[in-house]
């Protein structure tokens, strides 16, 4: 059996807050329990620099921390600190075109930042922001390399694409008016 590839994700706390137990029946709840069961069992890496943390120790659900745990026992927990990045922040700036969307994608510059400085990959169940930051993909090239993947969705088939290694599909990248997965 060919061993599976192992990736280091950027996980939004909005996956920590949905996270159910294993009596869940809510399909978000259930998706998002799966989604990170399958990050651990098949030995992917949670990047969590501080400003993540700080997210999760606020939003996190009762199985998300036991999860959390499961994690660090492993050794699975990337803990550094990403630094900012003023020349992707001021291009973003640049590239919105709203206020309100600004401020969002600034909000959650850190998630992007964080997925540069690992595997480009983020699992978010904002789609809100996953939109802003394909819209802005446009002027800012940067983005068009990361991928951000919904656990929440079902279009996005996230367990089944863990469990494949997390690959950077094109279908998942950030990029102007693709059609999402």
């Amino acid at each position: 059996m060919r061993a599976k590839t192992s990736r280091r994700l950027v996980i939004d706390a909005s996956v920590a807050r949905a996270a159910g137990g294993e009596g869940a029946t809510y399909p978000l709840s259930k998706h998002c329990r799966d989604a990170l069961r399958t990050v651990l069992d098949v030995c992917h890496r949670a990047v969590m620099p501080p400003a993540i943390r700080e997210e999760w120790n606020k939003h996190q659900s009762v199985f998300a921390s036991q999860w959390r745990v499961a994690m660090v026992a492993r050794k699975k927990l990337i803990l550094e600190d990403t630094r900012p990045d003023p020349m992707l922040r001021g291009e973003i700036e640049a590239a919105s075109s709203s206020e309100p969307g600004r401020e969002a994608m600034l909000k959650d510059v850190h998630l992007v930042e964080a997925a540069q400085a690992s595997d480009r990959t983020i699992l978010s169940l904002d789609d809100a922001a996953r939109d802003l930051f394909a819209g802005a993909s446009r002027r800012v090239r940067a983005l068009r390399t990361i991928v951000w993947v919904n656990p929440g969705s079902e279009a996005d088939r996230a367990r089944d694409w863990l469990d494949g290694g997390a690959p950077p599909e094109a279908a998942y990248r950030l990029r102007p008016g693709a059609p999402r997965a």
